[in-house]
C-alpha cells in the first residue's frame, strides 16, 4: 500500500487490488474507443478536450492486463455520453514517453489514471483505483457535474448525502463571498474525493448544529462524533480539516480491498500506529478502549491509528519477523529507518509508551534474522545482529551485497559473486558477502541502498566506497583490488586484476517489496 522511491514506475498496484478483480475478464478484446498517445501528439490531443481520462500503464503489469478490457466498456459507454468523453492511454514503458510524463505527472505507479479538464489545464488524480467499467462512468459522470449541488431542503439532502460516506457541506448565509469562494475553490481541488454540497440552512443538514447561520463547513461522516464543523476558511486550513476529519479514529485493519480508509493511512508519508491483538482475549476490550483513547487524543498530523486481529494480521507480523506471541503489540511506522515496536502491552502500558514516542524518547526497532549457526558458503551471509562483528568489527575487507530474494537482478549475481569469492578463499584479507534487505533493516545512515543489488566495499578503515560497475567476475575483482587496503596474495588467490566497467544493468527498486 502505500510505494515511493525511484523506481516506483516498476511497480503495480497493492496485491489486494489485484485480488479486488480477479474475476474480471483478462482476455483481449478490440480496442475501438480508447485511443493511444505518446510524447509526440498528447499536448496537441489533450488541448482539444475539455475533459479527457487518460491512463498511464506498462504492458508487464497484471493489474493495467486486467483492467484494459474494463477500460475499454467504459471508454464505448462514454463515447455515448452527450456530450462524448474520451478515454486514453499512454504507454510508460517506452523510453521517451517515461522521461516526457514521469515527472510532469507524478507516475509512481501502474496503472494511475488522470482526469484532464479544460485542454489539459486542470488536473485531478484518479484516488482510488478502478474495479469495473461500471466504476469509471460513474466517476466520469461524477467530475462532470457541479463541484457542488445546492441543498434547498430535507428532501434534497436526503437524495444528495450518503451517508455511509464522507459528504461535506457549506452553510452559508448567501452564496457569495470569500467564504463560500474557498469553499468551491475546495470542492474543485477534492472534487474527485468527495460529494459537495451548500445550503442557506443547517436545519436541512441531516447532523450537526441546526441553529448556525453559517459561513461553516460540517464534514458528515458515517463513523465516531458523525459530523466535525470548522469556521476556519482559509484554504489551506480548510483542506487540513477534511483531510484530519475524514478517517477513522481507529481505522480496521483488514484486507478488504474497498477499506478506503487503510489505503489513505498507508499512502504517503504518514505515521502508522497500529495495534495487534487476538480479538477474543481476555483484555482485549480494555485494550481497544485505551487505545481509542489515545487516538482521539494524538490524531492529526499525519497520524493514523489502526487496529487488526491477530488472525487478520499474520502477514504484517510475518513481514517484521514477529510471532503470535509477541501479541497484543503495538507497532508505529514513521520511516523506513523508524520504526517501534511494544510487544505484549498491557492497557496502563500504553500512553505511558506512546508519550515516549512523541517525546522522541524511543530507540527504533530493526528487523534482523538468526545469526546463522553455520556459515560456510563461499560468500557469507550476514544479517543485522552480525553486521557490525562480521563487517565493522573485523580486520578484513568486505565487499558486501544488499539484495532480496525475489529480485531477478540479483538472482543473475549471485552465481557470478560466487566465483568471485572463490577467487579469494585464500586471502585472509578479503570476504565476499551479501545481506537479505528483505528480511533485515540496514541501517540507513550508513548505506544508502535505493534498490537491489546494491554493492558496497567496506575498507579495513571502514571507509565505505558503493560500487557501480559491471556484473562480471572481473569488474567486481577489478573494483576490489582498485580499492583495497590490505596486502594481497594474486599467486594464491588466483587473482587477475582488470579495471571495472561501466554499469549499465537497471536495479530493481526497493519499493518494490513488501512495506508497511
Amino acid at each position: 500500500m502505500a510505494l515511493k522511491i525511484g523506481g516506483l514506475l516498476e511497480v503495480c498496484l497493492v496485491v489486494v487490488l489485484l485480488a479486488t478483480i480477479g474475476g474480471i475478464q483478462v482476455e483481449a478484446e478490440k480496442e475501438e474507443y480508447v485511443i493511444t498517445l505518446d510524447h509526440s501528439n498528447f499536448t496537441d490531443v489533450v488541448s482539444k478536450h475539455d475533459f479527457i481520462l487518460v491512463e498511464f500503464y506498462a504492458p508487464w503489469c497484471g493489474y493495467c492486463k486486467q483492467l484494459a478490457p474494463e477500460y475499454e466498456k467504459a471508454a464505448a459507454t462514454l463515447s455515448k455520453h452527450d456530450p462524448p468523453i474520451t478515454l486514453a492511454k499512454v504507454d510508460l514503458n517506452e523510453d521517451t514517453n517515461k522521461e516526457h510524463f514521469k515527472s510532469q505527472f507524478e507516475i509512481r505507479a501502474f496503472p494511475t489514471l488522470k482526469f484532464l479538464i479544460n485542454g489539459g489545464k486542470i488536473v485531478h488524480d484518479y484516488k482510488n483505483p478502478p474495479q469495473s467499467a461500471d466504476d469509471i462512468v460513474q466517476q466520469v459522470k461524477k467530475l462532470l457535474g457541479p463541484v457542488s449541488a445546492e441543498i434547498k431542503s430535507v428532501n434534497d439532502a436526503s437524495k444528495i448525502i450518503d451517508q455511509k460516506k464522507v459528504f461535506i457541506a457549506g452553510v452559508f448565509p448567501k452564496f457569495e463571498g470569500e467564504e463560500y469562494g474557498n469553499f468551491i475553490k475546495l470542492a474543485e481541488k477534492l472534487r474527485s474525493d468527495y460529494e459537495f454540497g451548500h445550503t442557506l440552512d443547517a436545519k436541512v443538514l441531516p447532523r450537526g448544529d441546526s441553529s448556525v447561520k453559517g459561513p461553516v463547513v460540517r464534514l458528515l461522516k458515517p463513523f465516531d462524533d458523525l459530523f466535525a464543523d470548522t469556521k476556519d476558511f482559509d484554504l489551506a486550513a480548510l483542506e487540513k480539516f477534511v483531510q484530519e476529519e475524514d478517517v477513522p479514529s481507529v481505522i480496521p485493519f483488514t484486507m478488504d480491498p474497498s477499506n478506503t480508509y487503510l489505503r489513505k493511512a498507508f499512502s504517503g508519508e504518514n505515521i502508522k500506529i497500529m495495534m495487534v491483538l487476538d480479538f477474543k482475549s481476555e483484555n482485549a476490550a480494555a485494550l481497544k478502549s485505551r487505545f481509542s483513547d489515545a487516538a482521539i487524543l494524538l490524531k492529526g498530523d499525519n497520524k493514523y491509528f489502526l487496529v487488526g486481529d491477530l488472525e487478520s494480521s499474520k502477514d504484517l507480523l510475518k513481514h517484521f519477523k514477529l510471532e503470535d506471541s509477541h501479541a497484543p503489540l503495538v507497532f508505529i511506522h514513521k520511516t523506513e529507518a523508524q520504526k517501534y515496536l511494544k510487544t505484549n502491552v498491557e492497557p496502563d502500558q500504553l500512553a505511558p509508551w506512546l508519550k515516549k514516542f512523541l517525546d522522541g524518547k524511543l530507540e527504533p526497532f530493526l528487523r534482523s534474522q538468526p545469526i546463522p549457526e553455520e556459515n560456510n558458503e563461499p560468500v557469507k551471509f550476514v544479517v543485522l545482529d552480525s553486521l557490525q562483528d562480521m563487517v565493522f568489527n573485523s580486520e578484513k575487507e568486505v565487499f558486501l551485497e544488499f539484495y532480496a530474494p525475489w529480485c531477478g537482478h540479483c538472482k543473475s549475481l549471485a552465481p557470478i559473486l560466487d566465483e568471485v569469492a572463490i577467487s579469494y578463499e585464500k586471502d585472509a584479507n578479503i570476504m565476499i558477502a551479501k545481506f537479505d534487505a528483505s528480511a533485515n533493516d540496514a541501517p540507513k545512515d550508513t548505506f544508502n541502498v535505493k534498490g537491489f543489488p546494491t554493492m558496497f566495499f567496506i575498507t579495513k578503515s571502514k571507509e565505505i566506497v558503493e560500487y557501480n560497475g559491471g556484473r562480471a567476475k572481473e569488474d567486481i575483482v577489478g573494483f576490489i583490488e582498485k580499492h583495497r587496503t590490505t596486502e594481497k596474495n594474486k599467486s594464491e588467490a588466483g587473482i587477475k586484476s582488470e579495471p571495472e566497467k561501466e554499469n549499465n544493468h537497471v536495479d530493481e527498486t526497493v519499493a518494490s517489496k513488501d512495506e508497511l
